[in-house]
C-alpha cells in the first residue's frame, strides 16, 4: 500500500492503529499523510487554525505508549484541552497570543493513549454559538456543502473528521457542541455523563456541570474505546460519574436488549417539529422499530416555561463563558479593548456583570430541579430519542453578529438546535447518530439520550444502528 494513498485516512482511528501495529505504515508516515491532507483541504474548509506539525513529527520519533490508538493523529479543539507552549485562543482576538502554560488533564490522557497532535481547530468565540464563524479566524465550511455551517461549537473538529483529514478530534459540549457539529457533518458524537471525563487541572467543573469533554468520530467504536482511555475523575473533581460495569469496548460487542425508547413530536420548548426534523424523527423511529425496540410517545415533565429555561441557561452560560474576560480584567487592570470581542460576547459579559451571586445560585437550583424531574421520567423508559437539529445545517451567515441586537444570534440558535441543551442541564449522556440526510444531501443527526451513567446502552444502541445502517462510507463533497 502506498503511503501517499489517502484511502488510509478513510479508516477510523482503530483501523489506522491496526495498520501501524502490522507495520504497514509508521506513525510518522501516517502523520505526514494527515498533514498533507490538512494542507490540501484546509484552505477551503478552514478547520485547523493552529498547526502543530513540528510537535507532531517529534512525538512520532519518541517512545509512544502501547495503546489501541498508538500513533494515530488527532486534532484538539481550541477551547480547553490545553497543550503547553501552544496557542489557546478560544476563538477570540482577545486571546490571539495566549500561550498555554500547562497541559490539561485530558491532554495528558490523550498523550498516554499514544495519540499524535496535529493542531488546534476552529470554533465560535468562546464556544458561544452552534455555528463556527468567529471574527478572529473566519468561518469553517461544512464538507457536505461549503455554503453551510459545520455546526458549533466544535465545528472545526467535525469538519476535519468528516473530510477524512483525521479520524478523531477533540470536542466539548456545554449546550450541544459535540452533538450539533456531529449532526451537521454526518458523524457520531457522544456527550458523556457529567463528570465522566476531567476538565482539570485548574478547573474542577465548568458552567455548573453543563460542560462535558470527549471527541467526534466516524465510528462508534472509536468513541467507545477513547472514552475507556480518558474517563475517570481526577483528584479534586467536583463530580464523579457512576462507575461503568465493563469497558465500553466490550459493550459495543453486544446487541442491546429490547429497549423502551421514548420520543415526542415537540421540542423541549413546546414547539412542533418542522418538516426535516419530523422526517428525521420518523425515519429514526422506523429503523428502531425494525431493530425490535418498543417505541412510546412521552411528553417530558418540564415544569418551567420556555422563556424561564432560556433565562436560567443564559445566566449560567453568560457567567461561565465570559469568565476569561473577567480574568483579563483582573490581570491587566483594564476592560477588554473595544472591538476585541464580538457583540454577543460583550452582551453576555454585561449580563454576567449584572448577575448577582444570588441570581446565579437561583439559576443553579432551577437547573438542579429540572435534572430531578427529567431523571425521574427516565425510570419509565431506557432511551429518549429526538432529532439533534430543528432544521438542516444553517447557511453560513444566518447567525451573523449584530451590534444593534447582540443577543439575536443566541436566541436564533435555540430555534436551530433546541433539543440538546436540556441534557447538559441534566448531565445525562447523549449522542448524535447519523441516520437521516435531507433531499439536498445534508446530514441531520438523531439524538439518543440515556440515564445518568448509562453510556453503555447508548454505545450498544449506536453500534447496532451503525451495523444496520452503516454511514462511514457516505462521503461529503469536500473529502481527501
Amino acid at each position: 500500500m502506498s503511503h501517499q494513498d489517502f484511502s488510509i485516512l478513510h479508516l477510523d482511528g482503530l483501523g489506522q492503529a491496526e495498520l501501524i501495529r502490522k507495520g504497514e505504515i509508521s506513525p510518522l508516515e501516517l502523520t505526514e499523510l494527515s498533514i498533507a491532507a490538512i494542507e490540501q483541504l484546509n484552505p477551503e474548509l478552514n478547520a485547523v487554525i493552529t498547526p502543530m506539525y513540528d510537535i507532531a513529527r517529534k512525538m512520532t520519533q519518541g517512545e509512544l505508549p502501547e495503546s489501541p490508538f498508538r500513533g494515530v493523529p488527532m486534532l484538539l479543539k481550541d477551547l480547553m484541552a490545553m497543550y503547553k507552549g501552544v496557542r489557546n485562543a478560544n476563538g477570540s482576538k482577545l486571546f490571539m497570543h495566549f500561550i498555554a502554560d500547562h497541559d490539561s488533564e485530558l491532554t495528558l490522557r490523550y498523550k498516554k493513549a499514544g495519540l499524535i497532535f496535529l493542531g488546534r481547530t476552529n470554533l465560535p468565540e468562546f464556544g458561544l454559538l452552534p455555528t463556527t464563524e468567529p471574527e478572529a479566524f473566519g468561518a469553517t465550511h461544512n464538507p457536505w456543502n461549503p455554503a453551510h455551517t459545520p455546526g458549533g461549537s466544535s465545528g472545526g473538529s467535525a469538519a476535519a473528521v468528516a473530510s477524512r483529514v483525521v479520524a478523531i478530534a477533540h470536542a466539548n459540549d456545554g449546550g450541544g457542541s459535540i452533538r450539533i457539529p456531529a449532526a451537521c457533518c454526518g458523524l457520531f458524537g457522544l456527550k458523556p455523563t457529567r463528570g465522566r471525563n476531567p476538565v482539570g487541572p485548574k478547573l474542577t467543573e465548568l458552567a455548573g456541570g453543563l460542560v462535558a469533554e470527549h471527541i467526534v468520530s466516524r465510528s462508534v467504536r472509536d468513541s467507545a474505546v477513547m472514552l475507556d482511555l480518558t474517563s475517570g475523575a481526577a483528584i479534586g473533581d467536583a463530580y464523579y460519574a457512576p462507575p461503568k460495569e465493563r469497558s465500553y469496548a466490550e459493550e459495543i460487542q453486544s446487541a442491546p436488549k429490547k429497549l423502551k425508547i421514548a420520543y415526542s413530536t415537540e421540542t423541549p420548548l413546546g414547539e412542533a417539529l418542522k418538516a426535516d426534523a419530523q422526517k428525521c424523527l420518523e425515519e429514526s423511529l422506523k429503523l428502531l422499530e425494525h431493530l425490535g425496540h418498543e417505541i412510546i410517545e412521552v411528553k417530558l415533565p418540564i415544569s418551567l416555561p420556555p422563556d424561564k429555561i432560556i433565562q436560567i441557561f443564559s445566566i449560567i452560560w453568560a457567567t461561565t463563558t465570559t469568565m476569561p474576560l473577567a480574568l483579563f480584567k483582573q490581570l491587566s487592570g483594564m476592560e477588554p479593548p473595544q472591538g476585541m470581542v464580538e457583540p454577543l460576547t460583550q452582551a453576555f459579559y454585561e449580563i454576567a456583570q449584572k448577575t448577582s451571586a444570588l441570581d446565579y445560585e437561583l439559576a443553579r437550583i432551577a437547573v438542579q430541579g429540572m435534572s430531578r424531574e427529567i431523571g425521574y421520567a427516565f425510570e419509565d423508559f431506557d432511551v429518549w430519542l429526538s432529532p439533534v437539529l430543528a432544521k438542516p445545517p444553517l447557511q453560513l451567515g444566518e447567525l451573523k453578529q449584530d451590534p444593534q441586537n447582540p443577543l439575536a444570534p443566541f436566541l436564533k440558535a435555540s430555534e436551530f438546535a433546541p433539543f440538546t441543551a436540556l441534557f447538559n442541564i441534566t448531565g445525562q449522556p447523549a449522542a448524535s447518530v447519523p441516520i437521516y440526510w435531507t433531499e439536498d444531501g445534508l446530514p441531520m443527526g438523531t439524538q439518543i439520550v440515556g440515564k445518568i451513567g448509562d453510556e453503555a446502552t447508548l454505545f450498544r444502541l449506536a453500534a447496532q444502528i451503525e451495523q444496520e445502517r452503516p454511514w462511514i462510507n457516505k462521503l461529503p463533497k469536500i473529502v481527501i
